[in-house]
């Protein structure tokens, strides 16, 4: 027991090491970050290379608090667009945390509408003085991004709002490539890449990844009486809202996860095919192929029992998968 506890202690310890090298690439001077509990929605100044820092900072602490396997995917991308990306996936992490964050309905529209005006601000050259919407203007300036894929992820969030189960699997599947594979396209602008193969691929990884979060966010959300889970696939296996609310781990609600995660599964093959035509400069993009692979595998090993308790640790050596993924440019 000594010597495999020296093992897990050494791979742990070198997959500190590497985070901790990783994160050297943005943080220099190793500067201890704080996320500000106010922000004051007035208009950005460009001349402050303080502000602009601090805005930066931000960005950081919220993906690596929120989004944390985004966070370190961000670190492995080029310099050149290591700092748009972490501005995007904190877009996405402050729309994500709408529905959750509020009571009423009605405040989360009202937020959804402020991001709704403040893309509008960017694109005018006069953004509000907000830390994500600052860096994501900046990010628009230096990569030209596409305006509708941003405001195609404010929508889509939007919509979710209503706070229901998805009827089929195919909904999930639009509200995935409407968010997640929107995100993706927005990173491949990032990184330069104009290419019909990556659009294709990020469309299947963008729908695996709905898919597979929406599949590790049941027990959390079952255990506050909330089902997401597509209505088509519970009813073809006789699976009630109430089996999940409870945690049952019978064989018809395993069976129900089978064909969900077998779907994501089936995405991510899709997009592999078209890895021969696919740019190296892509690659950087698709890294979560690696987390989502790793969730499929384990809830594989667990036979689908999606509240199997080994479920719910992240995995220690997903740096180093990633980083080898990275060194090798593939996905």
């Amino acid at each position: 027991m000594a010597s495999g506890f020296t093992v897990k202690h050494g791979l742990l310890t070198s997959n500190k090491a590497l985070l901790h090298s990783l994160q050297r690439k943005i943080w220099p001077h190793n500067v201890c970050l704080h996320r500000s509990t106010e922000v004051t929605l007035r208009k950005v100044s460009t001349k402050s290379s303080t502000d602009l820092q601090q805005n930066e900072k931000y960005c950081i602490d919220v993906v690596r608090s929120r989004d944390y396997d985004g966070f370190v995917c961000s670190l492995l991308l080029p310099e050149e667009a290591r700092r748009s990306s972490l501005a995007l996936r904190a877009f996405n992490v402050e729309l994500a945390q709408v529905k959750d964050s509020v009571t009423q309905k009605t405040i989360g529209l009202m937020r959804m509408q402020f991001w709704k005006a403040a893309i509008d601000d960017i694109y005018k050259d006069d953004p509000p003085l907000q830390p994500v919407s600052a860096e994501l203007w900046r990010a628009v300036r230096k990569h030209y991004l596409t305006k509708r894929w941003l405001l195609r992820i404010i929508t889509e969030r939007e919509k979710d709002m209503e706070d229901r189960a998805y009827r089929t699997l195919q909904e999930l599947e639009t509200y995935s490539e409407n968010t997640q594979s929107s995100l993706l396209y927005l990173l491949l602008e990032s990184l330069g890449v104009k290419n019909v193969h990556a659009d294709h691929a990020a469309s299947h990884i963008g729908k695996a990844h709905g898919i597979v979060t929406c599949l590790r966010a049941t027990p959390y959300y079952s255990s506050r009486r909330k089902v997401y889970l597509p209505m088509d696939i519970c009813m073809l296996h006789g699976a009630s809202q109430e089996d999940f609310i409870r945690g049952n781990r019978e064989q018809h609600v395993r069976d129900v996860i089978y064909d969900i995660a077998s779907q994501a599964h089936v995405h991510l093959q899709h997009a592999r095919s078209f890895s021969k035509n696919v740019p190296v400069a892509a690659t950087p993009a698709f890294l979560q192929t690696v987390v989502l692979e790793d969730y499929l595998q384990r809830v594989r090993r667990v036979d689908f029992d999606v509240f199997h308790p080994s479920l719910r640790n992240r995995n220690p050596l997903i740096p180093i998968q990633l980083y080898i993924r990275s060194w090798k440019k593939t996905y």
